[in-house]
């Protein structure tokens, strides 16, 4: 069920990324920019916690906290015309640490370098099967780290080979709209040119909702908020 709900999830992802929408005309990025933002209500039961060892055991902190499964990823399904401007070189962090990923669910840009540092007293060994980015870091040590870069856009799917109860999910977009809920389920994409929009909810594994959104000419607010099950 998980890999089968992450597959539809890489779907619809790379569909969005090749996507361009027309709505917002040659001019769009001259237009004034506005921003989305709102609340994510995630119900539901999404099943107990998967048993994991005493960490405790090899001298590391008895804290365990599980992953946050109800952390959603809001996105533009089609960008605007004209926003695939280059941003550079991009880094984002995914923290191993009380053997958990930190966070469960990281959105990124394409072409964004990810480091995979290891902050616990073991051995860790990132890797993932992904079609989107395959890759094996091998066996590394506390206070080391290794890198990967992600060139395509859709979903990745990462896993620790020493430790089976970790995993998270790495979500490559080949435009900059989009946005993780923080703690309170809330979230703001900025930088949208006026226009009308489908607004994406993911949610551990898949998209769960979505919505037409209208960033007014002004360049004003847009609100939207979402529950999802």
């Amino acid at each position: 069920m998980a890999l089968s709900a992450a597959a539809g999830a890489a779907l619809a992802l790379v569909a969005a990324a090749v996507a361009v929408a027309d709505q917002a005309g040659d001019k769009a990025i001259s237009r004034p920019a506005g921003f989305i933002h709102g609340r994510v209500e995630v119900g539901g039961d999404f099943g107990a916690a998967e048993p994991r060892p005493r960490i405790s055991d090899l001298g590391m902190s008895a804290r365990r906290d599980p992953p946050n499964r109800r952390q959603s990823v809001v996105y533009l399904e089609t960008a605007p015309q004209g926003a695939f401007d280059d941003p550079g070189t991009m880094r984002a962090s995914l923290d191993q640490k009380d053997e958990a990923f930190v966070s469960y669910v990281l959105p990124i840009a394409v072409g964004t370098i990810v480091d995979f540092p290891n902050r616990d007293r073991t051995y860790h060994n990132v890797f993932s099967l992904s079609r989107t980015k395959s890759f094996d870091l091998g066996r590394y040590a506390r206070g080391q780290s290794k890198a990967v870069r992600f060139d395509r856009p859709g979903v990745v799917r990462v896993f620790c080979d020493i430790h089976s109860h970790m995993s998270a999910y790495i979500l490559v977009f080949a435009h900059r709209f989009f946005a993780a809920t923080d703690a309170d389920g809330r979230y703001r994409i900025d930088g949208i040119p006026p226009g009308t929009y489908e607004l994406n909810v993911w949610t551990d594994g898949s998209v769960r909702e979505t919505r037409t959104v209208r960033v007014p000419e002004s360049g004003g607010p847009a609100e939207a908020d979402f529950v999802v099950r």
